[in-house]
């Protein structure tokens, strides 16, 4: 049987494969921590946001995830999601490599991983190759997918 961690992961990541937004959020505390590459770092329901935002406009997606490990404190995870960037009409694999802390059967904190120049070079063509390495083309990356997440974050309020 495996420890019920482990099945928070599993559920978290099946969730991601059906695009159930809420059961993904459902899997966090309510002043989780996530931080990726794109991202930042993210806290409470801005974390919840980012996957409803993610789900919802997600192209010829799919994902796929093995390694899940957890014992009562920590645990992590390797997946793959493939998908159509939308701004670029480009596909991308993008292979992460996930750490989670738990508290009181919930995630508490999760750490994704990633190549984010090998990103930019699926996502944006030559423009990702040439410069996607650069600290300067990384930080734009970063404000962008922030700036997309505060005007999803905005229209779900007034909606």
């Amino acid at each position: 049987m495996s420890h019920p961690n482990q099945q928070l992961i599993e559920r978290f990541y099946t969730a991601f494969q059906q695009r159930d937004a809420q059961t993904m959020a459902a899997c966090y505390t309510d002043d989780a921590i996530f931080v990726d590459p794109a991202f930042g770092e993210l806290h409470g329901e801005a974390v919840r946001d980012m996957w409803r935002m993610l789900v919802a406009r997600a192209q010829n997606f799919s994902l796929s995830y093995e390694r899940v490990v957890a014992d009562e404190r920590e645990g992590s995870a390797h997946w793959v999601a493939r998908y159509l960037f939308s701004q670029t009409g480009r596909s991308v694999v993008n292979r992460i490599d996930a750490r989670f802390v738990f508290r009181d059967g919930l995630i508490a904190e999760h750490r994704d991983r990633f190549d984010l120049w090998l990103w930019t070079r699926q996502a944006l063509g030559l423009k990702g190759t040439l410069l996607g390495w650069s600290p300067l083309v990384q930080r734009a990356i970063r404000a962008q997918a922030r700036k997309g997440l505060d005007h999803y974050r905005q229209r779900q309020q007034r909606g």
